[in-house]
């Protein structure tokens, strides 16, 4: 029976890998682009099969999954649809190795904004068309995706959810859970519209505004263009994409309470509040720090407002070479790279919540040494935290630095320098895309060797899933049980 449920279950993953390959299809068809007709042909014929079978030729017995099973088929769900994400890529005649488009593949669903291209407007449009459609459905979790698919099969969702979303926190917005992924896919996609209609109004043909908002909603960095956004020389889409990559990076269960009328819920959220004060405090300090160099307050604000935006987002995506700005700049934005954005949004990286939660925990240790009797405890959202967070946090940030350290190592032996190498694994695991040295924003993956690059595949993935969905797999313990 539990075979039964893991086959059914990644099939709809593979169904919806597959659902999201037929746009970019009908697009190569129109425009006669006949190798990615064949790219994305072959892989819909062939799934095909497979996902009929799965929700068709199965009787629907109800089976329940433990929290165990669901960290098992989260990851697998991840590891499948890169692959099969990949198969586009590799079979479009673009002459890529078959590495590089494992990790084109996991960039979009991971939403990390890294590429290993070079020359994207050389590019087959149906090409683009399925790179941005990746981050979209990625941005938000593809597992999140086929949760309101689950009860058409007799399968229980919410353990999946629970692998899936981000935080040392989760909650249950709605007692059922496919009401809970309808309402958090609805303000995706509300969002998405309203940012292709600012780009259109922005100057940005069509397919560009839709594709570009499909990135960076999702806070995943590539652009249609080998320029980036700054290609299009438009401060007003600049300062449009600086705000929709805050918004990307916001919980998107206080989006759910705004719209139910809660709107305390969001003013007092200690996560909320301590994410746009480091936005505040790092533009300010970077925008100090370029203005002798840009001469304009309103210029050098408006550059570090985006990158700022860019790097607190976990999205990558960058305006002009900022490794060429003062030392302080960069140093800033390389702090950034820890931190990330708020759970329970398409941003990666350590979270702010969880450098709150340790920073609040400092300020009681530091109070316990002055008050040796007294009893102190951290608050959240004005309401006292579980002690059991901290110790969560904690195992957190440690296993985030270890993994960070093994690939830093595993990068270097392959002769890169190492603030390459670090800013490089920060970078995969962090689901950034864009770092300092060989990865800052004049370069691509290109030229990396194949073992790294699927290490870097490994990498988002394991960042993506927050570590202890990865984690969790390797331990004997969870194999006996």
């Amino acid at each position: 029976m539990k075979r039964l449920a893991v086959f059914r279950l990644l099939a709809v993953i593979i169904g919806g890998v597959l659902f999201f390959m037929i746009p970019p299809l009908v697009m190569a068809v129109v425009l006669g682009e006949s190798a990615a007709i064949r790219g994305f042909l072959i892989p819909l014929a062939a799934g095909l099969v497979l996902v009929l079978s799965a929700v068709f030729g199965i009787s629907k017995t109800q089976m329940g999954i433990r929290p165990r099973d669901g960290f098992l088929l989260v990851f697998l769900s991840w590891i499948i649809a890169s692959l099969i994400g990949a198969l586009p890529y590799w079979l479009s005649g673009l002459e890529l190795h078959f590495s590089d488009a494992i990790f084109e593949s996991t960039c979009g669903f991971t939403a990390t904004g890294a590429s290993t291209f070079t020359n994207v407007e050389s590019l087959p449009r149906s090409i683009l068309l399925w790179r941005s459609s990746t981050h979209w459905a990625g941005g938000m979790g593809i597992v999140l995706l086929t949760v309101a698919l689950l009860p058409l099969l007799g399968v229980g969702g919410f353990q999946l959810v629970k692998a899936e979303m981000p935080g040392p926190e989760k909650e249950k917005m709605t007692p059922r859970v496919t009401a809970m992924a309808k309402i958090l896919w609805s303000v995706y996609c509300v969002f998405t519209v309203i940012l292709i209609l600012l780009y259109k109004l922005g100057g940005m043909d069509w397919f560009d505004a839709v594709c570009n908002s499909f990135m960076i909603i999702a806070t995943g960095g590539p652009s249609t263009k080998n320029g980036g956004l700054a290609s299009y020389h438009s401060p007003f889409i600049e300062w449009v994409t600086t705000i929709f990559m805050l918004l990307g990076a916001l919980n998107f269960n206080l989006y759910f309470r705004l719209v139910r009328g809660k709107f305390r819920d969001f003013v007092d959220n200690t996560e909320i509040r301590a994410f746009f004060a480091i936005f505040a405090i790092g533009t300010l300090i970077i925008s100090l720090s370029i203005l002798p160099k840009y001469g304009s307050f309103g210029e050098a604000l408006r550059l570090s407002a985006f990158q700022t935006s860019s790097y607190l987002s976990s999205t990558g995506n960058s305006l002009t070479d900022y490794t060429a700005w003062p030392a302080l700049a960069q140093g800033v934005l390389f702090c950034l790279m820890f931190i990330g954005g708020c759970t329970a949004s398409t941003a990666g990286g350590i979270k702010v919540i969880r450098w709150t939660v340790l920073f609040k925990q400092a300020i009681n240790e530091l109070r316990r040494i002055i008050f040796p009797q007294g009893i102190f405890s951290i608050q959240l959202n004005k309401k006292v935290g579980r002690k059991d967070v901290v110790y969560g946090v904690a195992g957190f940030i440690f296993l985030y630095f270890f993994i960070t350290a093994f690939a830093t190592l595993v990068t270097a032996s392959a002769g890169y320098d190492p603030f390459t190498s670090l800013t490089a694994s920060l970078s995969m695991i962090g689901n950034i895309g864009s770092g300092f040295g060989l990865v800052g924003p004049a370069h691509t993956y290109n030229e990396f060797p194949v073992y790294i690059k699927l290490l870097f595949s490994l990498l988002m993935i394991v960042g993506r899933l927050e570590l202890w969905g990865f984690f969790v797999l390797l331990t004997p313990e969870y194999w006996r049980r």
